[in-house]
């Protein structure tokens, strides 16, 4: 036959089952609590992982705009640079294209690119090494004016008449515009230098031309 449960061994199961409760109840809510860390940290880490992509979506968006732009304006500096130099296309091909890898911000390079461009498209004086060439244009306009000046004397003399005193008057004047017919051949020089003809090389032009003009002058007298 069973014993009978004295009340003191029942006070001890109550007791223990009394602990029991309050460490299951205890280990209930170090789990609940553990749990809303979790999903604290799970929220956290979500809208953090939100955010970035948001902020990824942006960066995304301006970088897209940045190629647009950037890619618009290397086209625009590429038909440039075709005006200005025809050969540029026939030696390189088209426009240049994108490099993987490229680091660096491209907008103060577009930058440099312009103001290149700008500096190259705006021609520039003469140097002063051309003086020779300046010169020798002066004297052979002074020369072929002062021969054609000779021309129409000798022709005047020749037909007699009205023409003996008007072609005379006609070939001094010719002579005369000799210095700045040597301007001519300056100013084509020039251009082929994509250079301007500036007050000093026609100076030299029509420095030149005078005393050539002057030098014959007097010695045709």
């Amino acid at each position: 036959m069973n014993q009978p449960v004295t009340s003191e061994s029942y006070a001890a199961q109550v007791r223990r089952l009394a602990d029991l409760t309050e460490r299951v109840s205890a280990q209930r809510n170090e789990a609940n609590t553990w749990y809303e860390q979790q999903c604290a940290s799970a929220r956290q880490a979500v809208a953090e992982a939100e955010d970035q992509v948001r902020r990824a979506e942006r960066e995304l968006s301006a970088a897209r705009e940045l190629q647009e732009r950037v890619e618009a304006e290397v086209r625009l500096l590429w038909q440039q640079l075709r005006g200005r130099f025809r050969s540029a296309e026939r030696r390189t091909g088209g426009p240049p294209h994108p490099v993987d890898g490229a680091a660096g911000d491209p907008l103060p390079m577009l930058a440099a690119v312009r103001d290149l461009l700008a500096r190259t498209g705006q021609p520039g004086e003469l140097p002063g090494s051309v003086n020779p060439l300046l010169a020798a244009c002066g004297v052979v306009g002074a020369l072929v004016t002062y021969a054609l000046g000779t021309v129409a004397r000798t022709a005047g003399e020749g037909y007699g008449g009205d023409l003996a005193v008007g072609l005379p008057v006609l070939a001094l004047v010719v002579t005369l515009l000799g210095p700045l017919v040597g301007l001519i051949p300056a100013k084509v020089f020039a251009d082929r230098r994509h250079a301007v003809l500036g007050p000093r090389p026609m100076a030299v032009v029509v420095g030149a031309g005078l005393l050539t003009t002057v030098l014959l002058l007097t010695v045709a007298r």
